[in-house]
């Protein structure tokens, strides 16, 4: 009998040894989001933030761990927000203004957007300062915190974790003054995600002159993670899309690099002006390599409903085929294919990082 007890034990002991690594395993998404309105022509770089599945808020600018049931946080650099360089909204907020998903809306316009941006504001924003602008074509403010499926498409790029990592990057961010110098060419908000992937994984991102004249952008971002993830198969890199919710705006655009917004004037005119030599070769690179495909196609649709493939642990892909398959709940607008993957099940599947 005892020997019985014995090799029970050992044998639940195992198990658990074999448990621990997923469950003692981190999720962090880097969001890619699509430049949309009048400002996304001028620019259409479009905007980073980053999402960490282990991390609160227990204010807009204080971090945590979180607790049970939570879904951690979406930290983002913004400029005019109160003179802050950061601040960290919880992920269903983030995307809907909501903080239920059964309260996200089909479809919109825009008092609906507004009446949910202004619910949101006062009941958890307030303590920003009441006075914090809104934010217009022209000038940042709390809107652009919250809601942000409802003006674009956003990209998601999974990746593990250590929760070791996690305490260590919740302490830094607390310690450091959140004190903001935003800059559009040299300390956007590329930059801000740039560095806190530079905190998980040291070194690995670095600005570039091709193809974005040592600017950095989302794309270039992405692509980098991407090309890690080939040569680091333990980060187990993920790639999900969440849909735009239809009414608010005409549907986002494609995220572009620096050589590829080069017929716009952000960007053209004082990179030309600078150094023309440089212009050439940017747009001399774009055409020789610079056409790197952002997103595999079909990735995985998010809905509001079954957003837990970014906070549970990574596993292998138990049926590749169905990759991009929708949540039944999704509200999405668009493209054939994205109605036909409406009909589709529900099903949490990792998928391949593939370009063409």
């Amino acid at each position: 009998m005892q020997k019985l007890r014995t090799t029970a034990f050992t044998l639940m002991a195992l198990a658990v040894l074999a448990l621990c690594p997923a469950r003692c395993r981190a999720q962090v998404t880097l969001l890619t989001e699509e430049p949309y309105g009048f400002f996304g022509l001028l620019n259409p770089t479009g905007h980073n933030a980053i999402f960490f599945a282990r991390i609160c808020a227990e204010t807009p600018v204080k971090l945590r761990r979180c607790q049970a049931g939570e879904l951690g946080v979406v930290i983002a650099r913004y400029q005019g927000i109160a003179g802050y360089d950061w601040v960290a909204i919880p992920l269903l907020p983030y995307l809907y203004s909501v903080e239920n998903a059964s309260e996200v809306p089909a479809r919109v316009n825009r008092e609906i957007v507004n009446s949910l941006h202004n619910r949101y504001h006062e009941a958890h924003l307030l303590s920003l300062g009441a006075d914090m602008h809104p934010g217009n074509v022209a000038r940042g403010g709390w809107t652009q915190l919250v809601g942000g499926s409802y003006q674009r498409r956003i990209y998601a790029f999974r990746f593990e974790t250590t929760e070791e990592q996690d305490e260590a990057f919740i302490a830094h961010m607390n310690e450091v003054a959140n004190r903001t110098h935003f800059n559009l060419l040299f300390d956007n908000c590329s930059d801000f995600a740039r560095r806190s992937l530079n905190f998980y994984f040291p070194g690995a991102f670095n600005r570039s002159i091709f193809p974005d004249a040592g600017i950095t952008t989302p794309k270039q971002l992405t692509y980098k993670l991407e090309r890690y993830a080939r040569k680091h198969p333990e980060t187990r890199l993920a790639i999900f899309e969440i849909p735009q919710i239809p009414g608010y705006r005409r549907l986002s655009r494609s995220n572009k690099s620096i050589a590829e917004s080069l017929t716009t004037t952000v960007y053209a005119v004082p990179i030309a002006i600078v150094n023309p030599y440089l212009a050439g070769g940017l747009f001399v690179d774009y055409l020789v390599r610079g056409r790197h495909r952002l997103i595999p196609r079909h990735p995985q649709l998010l809905a509001p409903d079954n957003l837990r493939a970014l906070t549970d642990p990574a596993r292998t892909a138990e049926n590749p085929g169905s990759a991009g398959a929708q949540a039944p709940h999704a509200a999405v607008s668009g493209t054939a294919e994205t109605n036909a993957a409406a009909a589709a099940n529900s099903g949490l599947k990792e998928i391949k990082v593939t370009h063409e």
